[in-house]
This record gives C-alpha cells, structure tokens and sequence, in this order.
C-alpha cells in the first residue's frame, strides 16, 4: 500500500470514527482517553499470562473459602441411588420422578426404585409437539411476525421443562419402572432427536398455517395434524423405543429378598408407587424480587400437554418458602426446588456466593443483587433438583441445605449439592410444595386470577 492510500485510509478511518461519535459512538479523543487509561502495570502482565493459559474460573477460586466441608444435617430425608441425567436437559423430570420415588422406597422397604424417565419423556416430546400443533392453528390468522407466532416457531420442542410438565405427564401416562423401559442412546443425548423432530415440526408448522390461509376446514386441518403426530410417533419410537402398556415388576425388599411379582400397568403403577395427586396436591412458590409480593401469577404456552395446566405460582418473599420448605422436611417430605446453579464448587459440590472471587482477578466489582440480574437476564430459574436436608442453629434458623442432583453418583458431593442460606437467599427461585405444608393465606392466593406473563418471558426458560 502506497503513502497515498495509507493517507487515505487514515482519513477515512478518523471520518468513520467521527461520524460513530455524532451518533454516540466512540471518538478518536474518546478511544485515547480509554487507552491511556489502561496503566499495563507488572500485576495486570501477570494476569494476562496467567488468563492466557487458565480457566478464569480456577484463577478466581476464593481460596479463603475452602475449608473443610460441613456434610452434616439435623434434618435429612433419605434416597437410595443417586439418577443421572447424562447429556440432556430433563432435570425437571428426573427432579420429579426423584420425589415420588423417595416415597415409595420408604413406605415399601425397597432397596431403591428408579423410575423409566425415558418413558415420561417420550409421552412429553409427543405431547409437546401437540402443543406446538394446535398453537400454530390457533394463532394462523396471525402473521409470521407476531410475537407469539415468532416464539412457537423458535420453540417447537425441547428437552427441558418443569414441575408442571411431571404433573401433566405423569397423571395422563402414569409410570413404568426403568427395567421395563430403559434409557437409550437418544434419551441420554437428547439434542440431535429433538432439533430433528424439531426441524420437521417447523415444517409441518408452516403447512398447517397454509391450509388455514386456503380456507380448509377445521376438521381436514385436525386430520393432517393427527398424520403430522404419526410421523412424530415413529420418530420417538426409533430413537426412544416403544412404551409399554403392560409389564411385570418383581418387588424386593430392602434386603434383596425378591416379596412378589406384580402385573401392571402405568396407571396401576402410579396409583400404587406413585401419586396420583399431582394435579390437585401440589402448588408452586417463587421467590421473584422483580415482581410483586402475594400475587398469582401464570406463563403462557408453559406447559407440556396442550390439554395441560400452565406454570401458574405465587410470588412471596425467601422467608416464607424456607418455613414452608423446613416444615415439610421436618416431615421427611422431599420437594422440588429450582435455581440458577451459579457460583458452583464443582469439586466440592458446594454453592456458596464467596466461591469466587472474580472482582479481585478484574479489578472491579459485580454488584447486582437478585431483583437486578433478574431483570438484566443474568440470573433465571435454570436447574431443577431434590430439596432433601436442612441444617438448622440453636435458633431454628437454617444454616445450610443440601439437594439430591440428577448428574451422577461422581458429581459433586457424592451426587449431592450443598448451598449456605446466603445462596438459597440469592438464587433460589422456585419451589413446589405439598399444600399441607403452605399456609391458608397463600393457598388463598392461589384462587386470585393469575397476572398471566409472556411465553418469552426470560425468568422462564425450561429448566434443564
């Protein structure tokens, strides 16, 4: 490049950066001014070096937090065997499933029971393209632009979920053990399955809605949506196996001795190790900051049968749900519980907001608290695990509490986590209870007209 072309770059370049600056862009005073800023002293040389090589993570591992982990609790409801959910994003149905089946080990002496999370989810995934389906007939009229023609489209199926997804599945298909249909390669990676079944929903999607723009009528768009469900099927079918509707269970109790054989059915298998109230017997609570107190609130389309119940939830202060959550341990009662899992130890399988120290490794400091990194999208209800033990002080305050996790026997602590009151406090969301253990006044809440919220709205993507 000649002297006169460097000239002329140079020209255009302090042009470029002038013209950005008229409209709030950066200067060529204001970009020197950021430059100089920058000292490059002989620890920020050492940072870079150390930065260059490492995990950002490790670096800023707070060292002055890792004594000795505190792994006792004054209340603990027992399991026996610790699920995993592999690659997929179904710990809301394992989180689920883990509930019901602590019962059922208890009240049976058995010497563990895991439940088919396969067969719950294969209902889910066909139950959810259903949703998707009907979704798209009923917003046709709607352009392709409309918000709610744009987020079913962007979200014809997933492999996450919540509790309101346990309830829907689990009370219209019932419940296999995990003998009767095991996990398979799909199941435990669930990501290609579901963007192909995906891929062709968005295609049958576009199909539906220019059958409705032709003018068809309702019942020939119902029957070309029945055929779409048969192509799902098959594909469920291939990649997770077929469902049984009949099975026998060989019951043992705790110490191996086989007590009988059972001939079920799902139905039967729920009404007898299950519960069969899920729909009337459970509410949900959150702890949302962002959003007023005492109120009802519902998530449009957040559910997993068309036919389904919405997320629906009160919104109260964490002191609230800690009583409500310490009382139905106290009653060996386990509960679904999800949070943002954040500031992980995953060595220690600890969740503590002094872990990391990443202010000190920046220089600088991160100080949102929870109503301003929900309202910013930096925090959100992402992980669903078993609430299972307290520890409490002379006082009956709580000083810790521990979950039962679905990512293996070698994650964390022995497949558990633990977290100190001031993360449960911090990023904690959502918990569901039985409603033996809330309040009258918040179950009289629950009869408010719920404050219905978006579909899109960020505090409520899938847990996974």
């Amino acid at each position: 490049m000649n002297q006169k072309h460097v000239t002329l770059a140079a020209c255009l370049l302090s042009f470029g950066l002038a013209a950005q600056a008229q409209d709030g862009g950066i200067s060529p005073d204001m970009l020197k001014k950021i430059q100089s800023s920058y000292q490059n002293t002989a620890a920020d040389k050492a940072l870079r070096n150390a930065m260059g090589g490492t995990s950002i993570k490790e670096l800023a591992l707070n060292q002055e937090n890792q004594k000795a982990l505190d792994t006792d609790f004054s209340i603990k409801v027992e399991s026996k065997g610790i699920t995993d959910q592999q690659s997929s994003g179904r710990c809301w149905l394992f989180t689920g499933l883990n509930v019901m089946r602590a019962k059922a080990i208890a009240h049976y002496d058995l010497p563990g029971l895991e439940f088919s999370q396969v067969y719950s989810f294969f209902w889910d995934q066909l139950e959810k393209s259903n949703l998707f389906l009907q979704g798209v007939i009923e917003t046709a009229g709607k352009p392709m632009n409309d918000q709610t023609v744009e987020w079913l489209f962007k979200h014809p199926l997933s492999d996450g979920g919540t509790f309101t997804g346990v309830a829907d599945i689990v009370s219209k298909y019932g419940l296999v053990p995990k003998e009767a249909m095991p996990e398979t390669y799909s199941s435990e990676h669930t990501s290609y399955m579901s963007s192909l079944i995906g891929l062709k929903l968005k295609e049958f999607g576009l199909e539906l809605r220019e059958m409705a723009a032709k003018g068809e009528k309702a019942a020939t768009i119902e029957s070309r949506k029945e055929g779409m469900l048969s192509t799902v099927y098959r594909m469920l079918v291939l990649t997770l196996g077929v469902p049984p509707t009949e099975f026998d269970y060989v019951r043992k109790d705790s110490k191996g001795n086989v007590v009988a054989t059972e001939h079920h059915t799902p139905m039967s298998f729920l009404e007898k190790y299950g519960d069969t109230n899920l729909l009337t017997n459970y509410v949900m609570v959150m702890n949302d900051p962002s959003r007023e107190y005492y109120k009802c609130y519902e998530i449009a389309y957040d559910r997993h049968r068309y036919d389904g119940k919405n997320w629906t939830y009160v919104n109260l202060p964490v002191e609230e749900i800690k009583e409500m959550a310490i009382a139905s341990l106290k009653d060996s009662t386990r509960m679904y519980f999800s949070s943002d899992v954040t500031q992980l130890d995953s060595k220690r399988g600890l969740l503590d907001v002094n872990n990391y120290d990443f202010g000190s490794l920046m220089g600088t400091t991160f100080g949102m608290d929870k109503k301003e990194r929900i309202q910013t999208f930096a925090s959100m209800s992402a992980h669903a695990m078993t609430l299972m033990a307290v520890d409490l002080d002379a006082n009956g305050k709580p000083k810790k509490w521990m979950v039962e996790n679905s990512w293996g026997a070698a994650s964390g602590y022995q497949g558990h986590l633990i977290m100190t009151d001031e993360w449960f406090n911090e990023y904690m969301f959502c918990l569901v209870l039985e409603t033996k253990y809330v309040p009258k006044k918040v179950m009289d809440i629950f009869k408010q007209k719920p404050i219905q919220l978006p579909a899109w709205d960020p505090m409520f993507s899938e847990e996974k």
